[in-house]
């Protein structure tokens, strides 16, 4: 009976051992998965995109996305889904010595604020507890958390998904 029972201990020690690495280097790994800008476009928008035509910048405005691109379709799988991302800053909130709070996190440079705003799908809402500085908006973040699948609208832009980040710094490669 004695070996039965240590035969039994070792394995389930074993077993557990093996669950706990499982879902450790899972967590790990999560937090090290860096998301791609268009994992959240949706099939339809990314073919949309692949094949429209060059925009051309007419008049005294700026120029304008196709309408059927601005829908603010979503992955619904992406919901959920922890990891980082990189991106630019659009702030929306801050406090009196120029932490941010919270902001847009776009795809490229000017986004929101010198050209019009990318499509919804393309745009993340995140709020950032703690705040954080930078020295100029053309410097890069990276945003680690967890996205949500939920519009955010505002005067400057609506945006597809948020996030509420674990940790906002700045983009090295």
């Amino acid at each position: 009976m004695f070996s039965l029972f240590s035969v039994f201990t070792r394995r389930w020690f074993r077993g557990g051992v093996t669950v706990f690495l499982a879902v450790f280097l899972g967590l790990a790994s999560a937090a090290d998965r860096e998301i791609d800008w268009l994992e959240l476009m949706p099939e339809e928008d990314l073919n949309l995109l692949e094949s429209m035509p060059e925009i051309v910048h007419e008049g005294d405005g700026p120029p304008t996305l196709p309408d059927e691109i601005m829908t603010g379709r979503v992955v619904p799988e992406m919901d959920g889904v922890s990891g980082k991302i990189p991106g630019f800053v659009v702030p929306l909130k801050t406090t009196d010595d120029m932490r941010i709070l919270e902001f847009f996190l776009v795809p490229y440079y000017g986004a929101c604020i010198h050209v019009p705003p990318p499509p919804p799908n393309q745009i993340i809402h995140v709020k950032y507890k703690e705040g954080f500085t930078l020295e100029a908006l053309y410097d890069p973040v990276w945003v680690e958390g967890t996205l949500i699948v939920e519009s955010t609208e505002n005067d400057i832009a609506t945006s597809s998904y948020s996030v509420v980040a674990e940790k906002v710094k700045r983009y090295q490669e």
